[in-house]
């Protein structure tokens, strides 16, 4: 059986929103503004995290940011991207273009979930994240805490969209460590 991994870039008051400066929201690059060995030690980072997955899990928000930048670059972070099954949960996309991507809905997660051997990673999907949460089938949360404070903008476990359960959501602190000088890195698996 497979375990659902999230790993998300999150600033130190939660804020998931834009961290590449794309979407307009911030003006700042959040990873062009660690310094250079920092940037360095991010993306090794980045590298071996997506190493380990069998299986990229993405919302279609995700699905669009990866699908339009992956499959033109080269780089050994672009070579694993581009090879690992994509999985995107949507109701609304029907032809993905990315190489290897199935468009599945949420109820075909489980089943998928039963199906893969190793972990399925789910990058830069926060509502999804919130909605995988929601049903249960999350099993480990991977933060990379940035040093910034944003002061508004939307947050990973944001309850606007869809709302946690009721119960506590219980974790447990598995791993925790400095990448670079600036980043924290936290690894929380759900304590069942």
């Amino acid at each position: 059986m497979g375990t659902i991994v999230v790993f998300e870039n999150v600033t130190l008051d939660g804020v998931t929103q834009d961290p590449t400066a794309e979407e307009g929201f911030t003006t700042d690059n959040w990873i062009t503004a660690l310094p250079p060995a920092d940037r360095e030690a991010w993306a090794k980072m980045v590298l071996d995290d997506a190493l380990g997955a069998q299986a990229l899990l993405l919302g279609r928000g995700g699905y669009e940011y990866f699908g339009s930048r992956y499959p033109s670059r080269t780089s050994a972070l672009a070579d694993v991207m581009n090879r690992l099954p994509k999985y995107v949960v949507s109701t609304t996309l029907t032809d993905p273009e990315w190489h290897n991507s199935t468009v599945i809905d949420l109820a075909e997660v489980s089943a998928l979930r039963q199906r893969i051997d190793g972990e399925l990673r789910v990058y830069a999907s926060s509502r999804l994240v919130r909605t995988l949460i929601k049903q249960d089938l999350v099993d480990e949360l991977r933060l990379a805490v940035f040093p910034l404070l944003m002061g508004a903008g939307d947050r990973l476990l944001d309850q606007t969209g869809a709302p946690l359960p009721v119960r506590p959501w219980p974790l447990r602190l598995v791993d925790s460590r400095t990448v670079g000088d600036s980043i924290v890195h936290l690894t929380y698996r759900r304590d069942l």
